[in-house]
């Protein structure tokens, strides 16, 4: 490979990735952004509900299905501890 291929292919990997960091960098503060949302929803189910310790059945499969989100978003085990008390509150419909 001579001088000027070489240079061209560096040019090119530059370019390239001139443009895929900024599209990684944005797609990881949307997800970031999406575990904050999950994360105060689930919050804001668990304080809402914390004294009675009874949650209604669409309030509860709504929080079983942002658990699973954040979680797959690799949220940290912060909410894991409310998670599993919340498994124990009754369930009404």
């Amino acid at each position: 490979m001579d001088l000027t291929t070489a240079a061209t292919l560096l040019t090119e990997i530059g370019i390239l990735l001139g443009v895929v960091v900024p599209i990684i960098i944005w797609t990881l503060k949307i997800a970031n952004g999406q575990k904050c949302q999950l994360r105060s929803e689930m919050l804001r189910t668990y304080y809402k509900h914390r004294d009675a310790e009874t949650i209604r059945q669409y309030e509860y499969e709504n929080f079983v299905y942002c658990y699973e989100a954040y979680k797959a978003l690799r949220g940290n085990s912060f909410i894991d501890k409310i998670y599993k008390e919340i498994q124990t509150w009754e369930i009404v419909s």
